[in-house]
This record gives structure tokens, C-alpha cells and sequence, in this order.
């Protein structure tokens, strides 16, 4: 199947070469829209409807914020999508796909052939701030900053621990000082807003290094 990438510059899923970026036509049967813009873009589609399946790049927010929704009956050929990423690491392999209640089965379908021709391993999930992952592994993180501050062991002596006693290949604060923990704070912070929730509020090391960033960059 054909497809068409409009960029908006700044993508977190593409921010370099990528075979799915290699493959693109002028004018595909499905159209994919990349960057920190690509919502916006939405209305920049020509024969919308006429095409295969709409992929938008997500951040933290839900596809709902560009299509709308309407007592759980939204849905149609838009999909949202985010290769996950962790902070300023490389991207995964993994692509998490955001169908609607009603998005039409071809849609999926469509989208899904495409980004596995490219490479990609494809995980549905339905409309929901921070999707699978951010939801899964932000309150596991938050917790591990939390031990940390509690006293409860090293920061060398927990990433040992969850790297021997669970098959981690790295533990969790390594890992979030590798990748940002300012990062870690601009997701935690938006799945906090959006749900409430104390097991996603920002750890104090995550708002620490998010206002220290403010002020380097200040």
C-alpha cells in the first residue's frame, strides 16, 4: 500500500533516518502525519475520507483532541500512533496504535500492514492519555525515585537488585538518568493532570531536575 508523510518538523517517533520515512510516495493511499504539529495538520488532508486510514503522531494527549468525540461513538479512518521513546534515548521498535470505539476495521488493518512493512512490532490500544506503556511503567519509576529518596537503598544497589532479581537489562533510576529525568516530569506531569492519580504525580528528583532545566535554559 502506498502512503504520503506530511512532517511537522521535530517528530519524537522519526527524529532520523527510518525505512517507513524511506518508503513514502507524493500521494499515498494512506497518510501519515509526523512531528510536535501533526494534529494540527489534520484539516491539511485532501479526500480525507477517501483514504485507506489518517495516522497522527501523538504525544501524551488523546486522538479525541483532533477529531472530537461524541457519546463513545467516535471513530472513523484517523488513527493516532507514538513509537515509544523514553526521554532522549532512541526510539523502540514498538509503535502503539490509537483506534477509537467505531474506527473502522480496514483502518487498522491499513495502518498496521504499513508500519510492519517498515519494520515496526504494532501494539492497538484504545483512546487514552499516555496509552500502554507511560501508564504501565511512569508509577514504577515515580516509586523507584521515591525509594530512593526514602533511604531505602542506593541508587547503584536498587538498579542491581531489579536488574538480577527481575531481568531488567538496566535499572530503572540508570535508566531515567541516561534518558532525563526532566523528560520523565513533562509525562508524569500530563498523565497526573489528565487522571488524577497520585501514582503518576512527578517524584521530587523528577520536579528537581525539570526546574533545573528551566533555569539552565532561562
Amino acid at each position: 500500500m502506498t502512503y504520503s508523510i506530511i512532517d511537522t518538523g521535530n517528530s519524537r517517533s522519526f527524529p532520523a533516518g527510518h525505512p517507513l520515512l524511506d518508503g513514502k510516495s507524493d500521494d499515498g493511499e494512506l497518510v501519515i502525519l509526523i512531528g510536535e504539529k501533526a494534529g494540527d495538520a489534520l484539516p491539511t488532508v485532501g479526500n480525507s475520507d477517501g483514504k485507506a486510514a489518517i495516522l497522527i503522531e501523538l504525544g501524551t494527549e488523546c486522538l479525541g483532541v483532533y477529531t472530537g468525540e461524541s457519546r463513545a461513538g467516535e471513530g472513523s479512518n484517523i488513527l493516532g500512533f507514538a513509537r515509544f521513546r523514553l526521554g532522549d534515548g532512541d526510539p523502540s521498535n514498538l509503535v502503539e496504535l490509537v483506534r477509537q470505539p467505531n474506527t473502522a476495521a480496514s483502518a487498522v488493518d491499513a495502518a498496521r500492514a504499513v508500519l510492519e512493512g517498515a519494520g515496526l512490532k504494532v501494539a492497538v490500544c484504545l483512546d487514552f492519555a499516555g496509552r500502554i506503556i507511560n501508564r504501565l511503567v511512569r508509577p514504577y519509576y515515580n516509586a523507584a525515585l521515591r525509594r530512593l529518596d526514602e533511604g531505602l537503598a542506593t541508587a547503584d544497589d536498587m538498579d542491581l537488585t531489579l536488574k538480577l532479581g527481575l531481568g531488567y537489562p538496566e535499572g530503572p533510576i540508570a535508566l531515567l538518568e541516561r534518558t532525563g529525568l526532566a523528560h520523565h516530569f513533562d509525562v508524569t506531569q500530563a498523565l497526573f493532570e489528565a487522571y488524577g492519580e497520585s501514582p503518576y504525580a512527578p517524584a521530587r528528583r523528577a520536579r528537581v531536575a525539570k526546574a533545573r532545566a528551566q533555569k539552565k535554559a532561562g
